[in-house]
């Protein structure tokens, strides 16, 4: 094997070897870089750029050992995921039919109900098993991985639950039966009917006893089946368990036999015997299952014993191997740490060795090599200089292959130059009769005779074409007539229907031009008319609205009036009973208080429906009525007369009064003229609302009035006797009589209000109808408009058939025009045509003159030369002597020439090779015997066909990639340790690149 091959496992051994002390790693120190010389800056950068390529270089190569490990590492878990994928679908597989299998097993346990004694009873080990499984661990379970554990686990419980409930329901039957065969064999001796009926009850539930119990034995075999795995042990202690049962059975059996036969013969017994033979069956049959079920006990019992000190021995290794498996984890943690480190300095080690050999390769021992005079000469490698010597021997082979080939050459080359100088003779003076014979000659003759046959055809063409041109143009001419014709009745045509279209268009603009006029004015019309309208209908809306509320007032004011009028009624009747009875003075007390009651009751009347009414608007505060004025004379002459004024005063008074009054008349002309000028609406609304406060005033101040005469009387009929009593009835009488005067007054005015309202009503019904009429003439405005519009419509519709009419004729006009312009481009080319026509019959022409003037020159010309040929015959033959003899003499010297040459080269040749001999004999002398000599050489050789890495074996594998050739098994250790670099250029392989090589 190689040295690298030896030597690996050495350094193995040592790296693996953990005993020795960690000082020893730092022993493998490496020398600082060193830069050299520097004489500029860039020399500094580009060494220090050339240092950090390397060292990208080196690091690039780590990152790509990485990525590789961590690739196997990833195609490692792939592998992994697909089988635990592969196991988790078999699982899922059989889960899934476990489902089906317990839905089956439940579908059937369904149809029986559990009674509520039967769920109290559940045993311990169900309840257990119950609550173990409702507290299995959810944490690592996902959302439709805990749906199917949950419907499992809900399955499994609902199966211990059925089973739980078939063995009550057996315990119970065995209870039952029991206690049926205790009582009848203490009730021996009833009657035959109750024995008869008896047995057939028990018969039932020992039926119903065997088909529980055949269910619970299918349920029980299915489970045993499910059961897949099984040691060889257990099944054999179950095969002999199983043959002990079929013994039992067999013997009970032949007890049962035995007894039915013995029972045989005691056929005519009474019925209570065949019932206790039946219950003993029954019995003997139980007590065979319960033997069954308590050896099987005994077994699983013995099993479970077995299982649960395997399973305590398979902890205690569980957690020892637990324990090892992280003591183990940690190790190799460790250990790829150091692995890693390891690579790294391995990696670092190979590269400074790959550095250091091609030093060594550049930097090799200088040799010593003599030259022709005896001198050394240092500074030339080993290697080259024998590569030198190899390549200058192959030199001398290939010197004396080209000699002979030369010589060869030379002969050649000799003969060829006499046949190139015969040939250029021969072409240069050819005979007459070679020219005759030759093809070209007969080619041009053929040319000849097929191009004078060509321009006789040509004339005859050419004759025919002057013959169709001339009827061509006759034709032409009389076409372009034709032509000029149609389109001169075409353009009238065209110019009647522009007319035509001119007027009918200008028609039409008049048209729309006067409807356009009228659309604008209905326009302008409807735009003043439309906000006048608008105006209208909100007053006519205001004003219906007013007249509403007017009405409503009315109503009010109608109401208020009537009640004034019970009140005054009222008024009247309580002052007219003092009148009626004088004579019943004597208690004054009743009468006041009979007064005071009425009086309170007449104000308490009005001041009630005061509230209900609403409160109106202010009137102007300069405003006064006549009511008001006569309101006030009748209160200031009450106060007066109260008072004791004489007459003087009073006349002073009213002369002032009248004063006021006229000054009041003069502001209620000036109100009067401003309503006038104010519109009838506010007009009628403001009287509305004065008499409505001229109303309520006077209603106030009666109400005043009764409240002081109330107070004056009671006052008086504590002063004054039954005298003072009558004056102030008259009084009161004369006062009763003013007020129903005023009230006269009220009702005259009422009835003027109401004959205004029924005014203003009219007004109001005018106003209706006038806007029913200006409604009525806007909607004929508006029909007049929409007629308007339709014309206008159907204008537009008559101008859009006329533009289409318009746009039908414009394009039959550009038709028409690009027809003619057609027709105007056929006439020009027909035109162009002859001229072409024309002017190459000219050149045709032209060109037969001058084909018969060279006919004719060429045919003097042919003369001429056929004479000149005669004379250059006869100077031929003399330069043609002339000629061979220096060729003769030409051959000769070129011959003796190349001889002369190739002998002098032939002697440089001889001279060199004897120089060769002579440094190598000289060579031999300093050396010494030739045999040592020869045999440096072989060990040259020896060395040049001996592997460079490994320098041991012999090259016999060759790298495709940079064609160097190494041993075989330096390669394979190459590419096996993962150092897939060639030794000498650190070019990359693969296993493909490296093939045996097979040197003769």
């Amino acid at each position: 094997k190689s040295r690298m091959s030896s030597k690996r496992p050495a350094e193995d051994q040592g790296g693996g070897s953990s005993s020795g002390p960690p000082a020893k790693k730092l022993l493998t120190r490496f020398e600082p870089v060193r830069i050299g010389t520097i004489g500029n800056l860039e020399e500094l950068d580009m060494k220090v750029l050339r240092f950090q390529n390397k060292k990208l270089a080196e690091r690039v190569e780590q990152r790509k050992r990485a990525e590789d490990e961590l690739k196997r590492r990833i195609d490692q878990l792939e592998n992994r995921q697909r089988t635990d994928d592969a196991v988790l679908m078999i699982v899922n597989r059989y889960w899934n039919q476990l489902d089906d299998d317990i839905r089956l097993l439940l579908q059937r346990f369904d149809a029986e109900t559990a009674d509520e004694i039967e769920t109290k009873n559940e045993s311990d080990e169900t309840k257990a098993f119950l609550t173990l499984l409702s507290t299995w661990d959810k944490q690592e379970l996902e959302q439709k991985l805990g749906q199917r554990v949950e419907f499992s686990k809900r399955a499994i419980g609902k199966l211990l639950q059925a089973f739980d409930r078939l063995l009550q329901r057996n315990e119970k039957l065995n209870k039952g039966i029991q206690e049926k065969v205790n009582q009848e064999v203490e009730g021996l001796n009833l009657s035959a009917t109750s024995i008869k009926k008896e047995p057939s009850d028990v018969k039932m539930e020992v039926d119903e006893k065997k088909e529980a119990e055949e269910e619970a034995g299918e349920k029980s075999i299915k489970t045993e089946e499910d059961k897949e795995i099984k040691t060889e042990p257990e099944e054999k202690t179950e095969e002999t368990e199983k043959t002990e049962v079929k013994k039992e059975e067999e013997t009970s059996e032949t007890e049962t036999k035995v007894s039915v036969k013995e029972e045989e013969p005691s056929e005519e017994k009474p019925e209570i015997l065949s019932l206790q033979g039946i219950v003993k069956e029954e019995l003997a049959e139980l007590q065979r299952e319960n033997r069954r079920l308590h050896n099987t006990a005994t077994y699983l019992h013995q099993r479970h014993h077995e299982h649960t000190l395997e399973v305590a021995e398979l902890q205690d290794k569980l957690t020892a191997a637990e324990t090892e498996i992280a003591e183990l984890k940690n190790k190799m943690d460790d250990l790829e740490y150091y692995h890693g480190c390891a690579s790294q300095q391995v990696d670092k080690l190979d590269r400074h060795l790959n550095d250091a050999l091609q030093k060594l390769k550049s930097f090799e021992d200088t040799t010593v090599v003599h030259d022709g005079s005896g001198k050394g000469v240092t500074g030339v490698a080993k290697s080259k200089f024998d590569e030198m010597m190899y390549e200058l021997e192959e030199q001398k082979e290939l010197a004396t292959n080209r000699l002979t080939e030369l010589e060869k050459l030379s002969k050649d080359h000799q003969e060829a130059l006499t046949e190139i100088e015969k040939l250029k003779t021969d072409l240069q003076h050819l005979p007459e009769h070679i020219i005759v014979d030759s093809t070209e000659y007969k080619c041009l003759q053929s040319q000849f005779s097929v191009l004078y046959n060509d321009s006789m055809q040509i004339r005859t063409q050419l004759d025919d074409t002057r013959n169709l041109l001339q009827t061509s143009k006759n034709t032409h001419l009389r076409h372009l007539e034709q032509l000029e014709c149609d389109e001169l009745e075409t353009q009238k045509k065209l110019r009647s229907e522009c007319l035509q279209l001119e007027d009918n268009l200008a028609q039409v603009r008049r048209e729309y031009e006067m409807l356009r006029i009228e659309f604008e004015r209905t326009l302008a019309q409807n735009e003043q008319t439309a906000p006048i309208n608008h105006e209208m209908r909100s007053l006519i809306q205001s004003l219906q609205k007013h007249n509403q509320q007017l009405k409503a007032e009315a109503s009010r004011s109608r109401r208020r009036a009537r009640e004034i009028q019970a009140d005054m009624n009222k008024m009247k009747a309580e002052g007219f009973k003092p009148e009626e009875k004088p004579e019943q003075t004597e208690n004054p007390a009743g009468g006041s208080d009979q007064g005071e009651s009425g009086g309170s009751g007449g104000g308490g009347e009005p001041g009630t429906s005061t509230p209900t009414q609403s409160a109106p608007s202010p009137p102007h505060p300069g405003m006064k009525t006549e009511g008001d004025l006569g309101k006030e004379e009748e209160k200031e002459e009450f106060d007066y007369r109260e008072k004791g004024k004489t007459d003087m005063e009073v006349i002073k008074e009213l002369r002032a009064q009248l004063k006021q009054s006229q000054a009041s008349q003069k502001e209620l002309k000036l109100l009067l003229d401003m309503y006038k000028s104010a519109p009838k609406e506010q007009r009628d609304k403001v009287q509305l609302m004065a008499c409505e406060k001229k109303f309520r005033q006077e209603i106030d101040e009666l109400k005043a009035q009764i409240k002081r005469m109330q107070e004056n009387e009671r006052k008086e009929k504590r002063k004054l006797a039954e005298e003072d009593a009558i004056k102030k009835i008259s009084k009161m009488e004369e006062k009763i009589s003013e007020l129903s005067k005023n009230l006269a007054t009220q009702k005259q005015r009422e009835e003027a209000l109401l004959s205004e309202m029924e005014v203003t009503g009219q007004a109001f019904e005018d106003m209706q109808e006038q806007n029913m009429r200006l409604l009525q003439q806007l909607k004929e405005k508006d029909d007049a408009n929409f007629k308007l519009m339709s014309e206008r419509i159907k204008a537009n519709q008559i101008q859009k058939l006329l533009r289409e009419e318009k746009e039908v004729l414009a394009d039959q006009v550009a038709t028409l025009q690009s027809q003619v312009e057609a027709q105007n481009l056929v006439v020009r080319k027909l035109e162009e045509k002859e001229q072409i026509l024309q002017n190459t019959v000219t050149t045709m022409e032209k060109e037969l003159g001058l084909t018969q003037q060279a006919m004719e020159m060429h045919k003097r010309k042919a003369v001429e030369s056929s004479q000149t040929a005669a004379d250059l015959k006869l100077h031929l033959d003399k330069y043609q002597a002339q000629l061979k003899e220096a060729q003769v003499s030409v051959a000769e010297k070129t011959g003796a020439l190349e001889q002369e040459s190739f002998k002098y080269k032939r002697m440089q040749e001889e001279i060199a090779k004897l120089q060769r001999k002579l440094e190598r004999s000289k060579k031999i002398e300093m050396a010494g015997a030739a045999d040592e000599v020869l045999m440096a050489e072989i060990a040259e050789y020896k060395e040049q066909l001996t592997c460079p890495s490994c320098k041991v074996n012999k090259k016999d594998a060759v790298l495709t990639k940079c064609f160097h050739v190494f041993c075989l098994e330096c390669l394979k250790t190459r590419y096996e340790t993962r150092q897939r670099k060639c030794p000498k250029c650190n070019g990359g392989f693969g296993a493909n690149d490296y093939h045996r090589l097979y040197i003769s």
